[in-house]
């Protein structure tokens, strides 16, 4: 009797605490997936970004920031850089509010054949990269589409070879990523926007709020949250764009619309592989993508 009544109690888990070991039990499996794909990558990136000379045997540099200073000196890579941010601040603006804009449109409750206009908007996302880049090349070529409706006009007195100048093969560069990239942020505000009740838009009509007041204060404040999300993609894929510079311009001319995952491509695989110097580029594109995510979620998160 003694000896049972002094037995110390089994601790028995309560009934959060088995909730909480379910939910770490179901997450474990993606976490370490996580660690593994996106986290390990990254240490590993910064510790080669710190090494130089041949991919089977690298050795820490001398200095360890070598690899850093030599970005400052490198032109090519100021080149891409400047390119990058061209393309980030000229493109992602305008294609979201497009988007904003024909998600404002095909939202509208007379709006006849909306599912032809949504097709329509969003098949460019849908088409095959190479395609369109065939396609583009051809109609902005010397003697391209572009250039004849252009003359016939009378905009232009002569064709532009858009694609071998400097300036016209980022405008290239810009309009293919808008046409094909609006449709795709057009969809997440048009789903958020199809939540609104369509009575406050009702209301405001009736106190006489117009078109353009409805978007900028009923529309724009309910979508700020999905405006901020997808800002973020755009400018985290901005900042990674590849595709496009190689398969419309190929960099050129002399790598005046090249971008920075292009040019660490080249380094990596195109010329003498350097891949510490190729590292180091892309822990600076990481940062940048971390730097400007977090100053758009401060800006725009007011939580």
């Amino acid at each position: 009797m003694t000896n049972n009544a002094n037995a110390r109690p089994r601790r028995q888990l309560t009934l959060q605490k088995k909730q909480n070991l379910t939910g770490w039990i179901f997450l474990l499996p993606a976490t370490i997936l996580i660690i593994w794909m996106s986290f390990y990558p990254m240490v590993r990136a910064f510790i080669v970004s710190l090494q130089r000379g041949k991919p089977t045997a690298l050795q820490f540099s001398e200095p360890l920031w070598r690899n850093y200073e030599r970005m400052l000196q490198d032109k090519v890579f100021v080149q891409s850089l400047v390119n990058t941010f061209t393309y980030l601040i000229i493109q992602v603006p305008i294609m979201l509010v497009l988007a904003l804009i024909f998600a404002s449109l095909l939202n509208m409750k007379d709006l006849k054949f909306k599912g032809v206009f949504r097709t329509c908007i969003f098949l460019p996302c849908a088409t095959a990269l190479v395609s369109y880049s065939i396609i583009f090349r051809t109609m902005f070529s010397y003697d391209g589409m572009v250039n004849a409706v252009l003359v016939s006009m009378h905009i232009l007195k002569e064709p532009i070879n858009w694609l071998n100048d400097p300036i016209g093969a980022k405008a290239v560069i810009i309009i293919a990523l808008i046409w094909r990239w609006t449709g795709y942020n057009m969809v997440f505000y048009l789903s958020s926007m199809q939540s609104i009740d369509y009575s406050i838009y009702e209301a405001a009509r009736i106190d006489g709020a117009g078109a353009w007041t409805q978007l900028t204060k009923i529309t724009m404040p309910l979508l700020k949250p999905i405006i901020l999300v997808t800002a973020i993609m755009s400018t985290n894929g901005t900042l990674q764009l590849y595709d496009e510079s190689v398969n419309l311009t190929n960099g050129g001319p002399a790598n005046m619309s090249i971008t920075m995952s292009h040019y660490i491509y080249n380094t990596t695989f195109v010329t003498s592989p350097n891949f510490g110097y190729a590292a180091a580029m892309s822990f600076v594109i990481l940062l940048f993508v971390a730097v400007l995510s977090g100053i758009q979620m401060k800006v725009g998160d007011k939580r």
